[in-house]
């Protein structure tokens, strides 16, 4: 029973360090993309997300993450984007 106690004590200790690590990598990824053809930032999160899945469908675009897409498909993204809301207003329905 005494040799359990300082086993576990290590296992917790170690855990502690690790959990927070690994639960940092698990969170949404929030970054700015500019957009040159309006000249203007957007932050790229669950709401801009929610455009850019719109896109996809409406325009019959396979999935692929936006930093992927090539020029000309981020500026019909970006011209699609200005004629289809306001910052501040929720996401379209999916």
């Amino acid at each position: 029973m005494g040799l359990k106690a300082p086993r576990f004590q290590a296992l917790f200790i170690a855990a502690s360090f690790v959990l927070p690590v690994i639960a940092a990598g698990c969170g949404p990824h929030v970054y700015r993309v500019y957009d040159p053809y309006y000249t203007d930032y957007h932050v790229w999160d669950g709401h801009e997300r929610g455009y850019y899945n719109q896109w996809i469908i409406e325009t019959n675009h396979p999935h692929r993450d936006y930093r992927r897409l090539s020029a000309d498909e981020q500026r019909q993204y970006w011209t699609w984007r200005h004629t289809h809301g306001e910052p501040g207003h929720p996401p379209p329905p999916r």
